[in-house]
């Protein structure tokens, strides 16, 4: 198993936060239910509050990330009621911000998709190292 996986199930997202909540005190909300290895709270650079009312905390074991959904999710802390849930993989993938017809598989198949409807009596056959003339 991948280290990413694994890093996906062993990781908790925290919803409902408080706008004063700290990692501190998010830390010791949840250390009863396992060793900690990441208390992480999503900021909110745009916004004068101190974060944007999230945060993510990733276990080392995935049996304590469970112990803390069950003991912790709809629990009221800080004078709110909170959401645990696991984190859930992010959907964006490298590569992702750049246009599709900047990869060489895509340009290949759809570059001239009106080639494979010419005449193939018309063609002359083209060598790999030696490119089509230009049409007229």
């Amino acid at each position: 198993m991948s280290s990413n996986s694994t890093e996906n199930k062993s990781t908790l997202f925290v919803g409902g936060l408080d706008q004063d909540m700290t990692e501190a005190i998010l830390h010791a909300a949840f250390i009863p239910f396992g060793n900690i290895v990441s208390v992480q709270l999503a900021v909110d650079p745009g916004s004068h509050n101190q974060h944007k009312g999230y945060g993510f905390i990733q276990y080392e074991e995935i049996e304590d990330c469970d112990a803390a959904i069950d003991n912790m999710h709809l629990a009221e802390l800080n004078g709110k009621v909170i959401k645990v849930n696991k984190a859930k993989a992010q959907r964006v993938v490298a590569g992702s911000n750049r246009a599709v017809w900047t990869d060489d598989a895509w340009l290949q198949k759809h570059a001239n998709p009106d080639e494979g409807t010419k005449d193939n009596d018309d063609v002359e056959p083209q060598s790999p190292d030696h490119p089509p003339p230009p049409s007229p």
